[in-house]
């Protein structure tokens, strides 16, 4: 089936008014600045951490990426610490992607991945019933969430979760957080980083 390359007087009206663009570009200049402060935070959460970390591992790398189709919304992201080397993964990313949530995930993939299940394993009660899902999709990629996406990490599921973990050769774990959260519409997504960031250092520390 083709797509109709007419526009509609509702989709008219929106290529035509040029104030809608202005407010999206003011908007992805205060999601910048969030990720800004949450770079700030996390560098300070960076520097008292003991991490388990893979060879080549620099805690000082970063990078922040914009782009407008990530299943065809717009999104922006940080990447502290960032460390993507061959199959060695090892970055916790705080992504805002539009029309969906923000999500606050380890991506975890290479050597140590058998450590970091274990450690998950291990410290689960420290852990749990803190807002975290183990994503079950296929790939690392996937920032939905839900049935057939993630699994939630409450106490009565840890048999679950380990039954998850002993199938899959790579790791993320995340907390989503609706886009009308408080803390966001404050522009706070730097504190909610440095929590997240805290609450999951169980599972990446030595």
């Amino acid at each position: 089936m083709s797509l109709s390359l007419s526009l509609t007087d509702e989709e008219t009206a929106l290529v035509a008014d040029g104030e809608f663009f202005r407010k999206k570009a003011r908007i992805s200049e205060k999601i910048r600045g969030m990720l800004e402060a949450t770079h700030v935070a996390l560098k300070e959460e960076l520097g008292r951490a003991e991490l388990l970390t893979p060879p080549g591992f620099d805690p000082a790398l970063f990078q922040f990426v914009k782009g407008e189709h990530l299943e065809s919304f717009p999104y922006q992201y940080l990447d502290c610490p960032k460390h993507f080397h061959g199959t060695e993964k090892c970055t916790f990313r705080t992504l805002f992607w539009w029309g969906h949530h923000a999500v606050f995930a380890w991506v975890l993939e290479g050597r140590l991945v058998k450590q970091y299940r274990k450690n998950l394993v291990d410290r689960f009660h420290r852990v749990a019933g803190q807002d975290l899902e183990l994503s079950t999709a296929p790939t690392l990629w996937e920032w939905k969430r839900g049935e057939g996406y993630t699994l939630p990490l409450t106490h009565d599921r840890k048999a679950n979760m380990a039954a998850v973990l002993a199938e899959r050769a790579f790791l993320k774990i995340g907390r989503y957080v609706p886009l009308d959260d408080e803390r966001i519409r404050r522009g706070d997504l730097a504190t909610l980083g440095r929590e997240v960031f805290l609450v999951m250092r169980p599972i990446v520390s030595s």
